[in-house]
């Protein structure tokens, strides 16, 4: 049966690209390779989510952009003090029963990331 095995990148506009992947690089340690981006091994703990949300939905807020990235981490104390170090500080933090850990931050773009480490376990392999 022919179908879609999840989210194959996440790629959008912004004014000053080269800003934000130097954002990225030295706030949440992408690599960035020589053709403009990161790639990513799937951890294989866990799975992607697709969800499209109400137009009116303040989720995304304080971002304007009609969408958000979710990234995978296996360390949010870790990245969220690197991301410290480097000035940017989250917009919220929120632990959740049965998921996981979440933080949010805005990317030079305006775009809001949401971090999420899942819990330890629950959703190995």
């Amino acid at each position: 049966m022919a179908k879609v095995l999840g989210v194959g990148g996440v790629f959008y506009k912004a004014e000053n690209p080269k800003a934000v992947r130097d954002w990225y690089a030295r706030v949440l340690g992408f690599e960035i390779h020589d053709w403009g981006g990161a790639m990513f091994e799937h951890p294989r703990s866990t799975s992607t989510t697709w969800s499209p949300f109400a137009a009116d939905t303040q989720y995304f807020a304080p971002s304007t952009a009609p969408f958000m990235i979710n990234f995978i981490v296996d360390d949010m104390d870790g990245v969220l003090a690197k991301a410290a170090a480097e000035g940017v500080e989250p917009v919220g933090r929120q632990d959740e029963d049965g998921m996981g850990r979440f933080a949010w931050l805005m990317d030079p773009a305006g775009v809001k990331i949401e971090l999420w480490e899942p819990l330890k376990g629950d959703s190995e392999t």
